[in-house]
């Protein structure tokens, strides 16, 4: 085992938590959060019969936001309801059972049950464990980081990843034709129908002192793009002119965030969102976002269409792989 598993820390720490997760002040959400104030970033209607409105608005909130919430998305509710308990069944089962699937101490890859995910500044941990694994393309699938238990557990994936092709799909292409491209160019350039859907799931138990820690720190995700549901529980957090907001949940709604190859490939016109997640005192949180993100092996830089002479590369061009190894150690791009 890596580290102490928060969840295990959580069922025997009942009032106070250990140091290395009490964040500084400037981090701390009790201080740092605007409190009584929900940020209405921008819902969109997918199924608004009106699809130059749709890609319009999509078009904005990734210029101008970084992240929106879509609803009536086509994903059916119960493939949804699935995803989160067979999710929530694997998180309750026995510690030893977990930790079959944990990630490999000498692992390149991030698959895998864990609770670090990068280089920790000062030594300060998350309040979450985690469960990481490949859900397309197939060729790319490692079973043995799909738990068997609960038994419906792959085909719930299975079915939820059928019904998000759809949904990315028509965010590459509205995104695309947004900068000026052709609908399909943006995708293509990423890596077609071989970018890859890594599935998270974060698991954020109870915490004593939930004014002190994060779940997950600040960051922009390293992904194209990021399609995210949450539980009932608020905790996700966004970063506005400065200042930290809850995110207002909507039932049933998919949240989207902006990543960092995205705004590399649209040289800087989209923007990454930067986030947090905040825990609860009594209850538990749990969200799945999936990364749609490049091939390892695959270069990503400015779409050559959106650099000239008056527009240069803002961005280096490297690796997938590369800019993934920096990004979770701390090195500077």
């Amino acid at each position: 085992m890596d580290t102490l598993r928060v969840q295990s820390l959580a069922s025997q720490s009942k009032e106070t938590i250990p140091a290395e997760f009490v964040r500084s002040e400037t981090e701390q959400p009790g201080i740092t959060t605007v409190h009584g104030t929900q940020l209405g970033v921008p819902i969109i209607d997918f199924s608004n019969p009106d699809e130059d409105k749709v890609l319009h608005e999509i078009m904005e909130a990734s210029r101008d936001w970084g992240m929106f919430q879509i609803v009536n998305h086509e994903i059916p509710s119960q493939v949804i309801e699935k995803l989160q308990a067979v999710g929530k069944e694997f998180f309750e089962l026995p510690q030893e059972e977990k930790e079959q699937y944990a990630k490999p101490a000498d692992s390149t890859s991030i698959e895998g049950y864990g609770t670090k995910l990068q280089k920790e500044v000062d030594n300060k941990k998350g309040w979450v464990d985690h469960l990481f694994h490949r859900i397309w393309p197939p060729s790319d699938i490692n079973y043995r980081f799909w738990p068997k238990n609960p038994p419906s557990y792959r085909e719930a994936n299975e079915e939820y990843d059928k019904y998000l092709h759809g949904v990315v799909d028509k965010l590459f292409e509205s995104m695309s034709i947004g900068l000026g491209l052709e609908k399909h160019e943006l995708k293509e350039f990423a890596g077609g129908d071989n970018l890859v859907h890594l599935l998270k799931v974060n698991y954020y138990p109870p915490c004593p002192c939930p004014d002190l820690v994060l779940g997950v720190p600040s960051h922009t995700d390293m992904s194209c793009i990021t399609l995210l549901v949450p539980n009932h529980v608020q905790g996700l957090q966004a970063s506005r002119d400065g200042h930290w907001y809850d995110v207002k949940y909507i039932p049933n709604a998919l949240v989207i965030h902006i990543g960092d190859q995205m705004e590399i490939m649209s040289n800087g016109k989209y923007k990454a969102v930067l986030h947090r997640t905040t825990v609860s005192k009594d209850e538990t949180r749990i969200s799945w976002p999936v990364f749609v993100e490049p091939q390892p092996e695959h270069e990503v830089g400015p779409h050559p269409k959106l650099v000239n002479q008056d527009n240069p590369p803002k961005y280096k061009s490297k690796k997938y792989k590369d800019y993934a190894y920096c990004k979770l150690n701390k090195i500077p791009q």
